[in-house]
């Protein structure tokens, strides 16, 4: 077993807990339906972060190739992985029970954490590449993620319902976009 197969179990095991959270939300939404109070934008995140994770886990085989592996390479891996694991336990809060959910509610009270360790995502997604490369990303990525990094601390600071109700549709065209630009293929 070459080195990323080894560490890359440890990285998918994450991966997978936060897309079973996404999908066990989903779940939950039409097991509770009577008692969710639906909010669009947090479907609309919901979906964006599913998206993400499976980005995320497509883009992680370009680094199969890569050798010599240091902690410090592998930690930053990591903490990117275990970050979009938190996000994706924010999205929904727990849907079981006979207690009314108010997914809107939930959203901004949990709104702050959401969006900084969101921002903590993007910030260690670059800080990745300065590890592992010694460079930034080129710098069509790097708009990329400046433009998601603002939109994600604007968040964080803004209760401002029409920005939250905007915010995921741009996000979820430009990650779209993002995909296709620079990940269609996998490298």
């Amino acid at each position: 077993m070459d080195e990323f197969s080894y560490l890359s179990v440890l990285l998918s095991v994450i991966l997978g807990l936060a897309v079973t959270q996404i999908l066990k939300g989903f779940r939950g939404l039409v097991l509770a339906r009577t008692q969710v109070r639906i909010y669009w934008p947090v479907v609309a995140w919901a979906f964006l972060w599913l998206l993400a994770c499976v980005q995320s886990w497509w883009a992680m085989f370009g680094m199969r190739v890569r050798q010599g592996w240091t902690f410090e390479e592998f930690a930053v891996v990591l903490l990117q992985t275990v970050l979009t694991y938190m996000v994706a336990g924010l999205i929904f809060p727990d849907l079981f029970g006979a207690e009314p959910i108010d997914l809107k509610a939930n959203f901004y009270a949990h709104r702050r954490w959401f969006f900084l360790l969101a921002l903590g995502v993007i910030i260690t997604s670059v800080g990745k590449d300065v590890v592992l490369t010694g460079n930034l990303p080129n710098a069509l990525n790097l708009g990329f993620h400046m433009i998601f990094g603002a939109l994600l601390l604007v968040g964080a600071i803004t209760s401002n319902e029409r920005y939250h109700k905007t915010s995921p549709v741009v996000s979820i065209v430009l990650f779209i976009a993002y995909i296709f630009v620079l990940f269609a293929r996998i490298q």
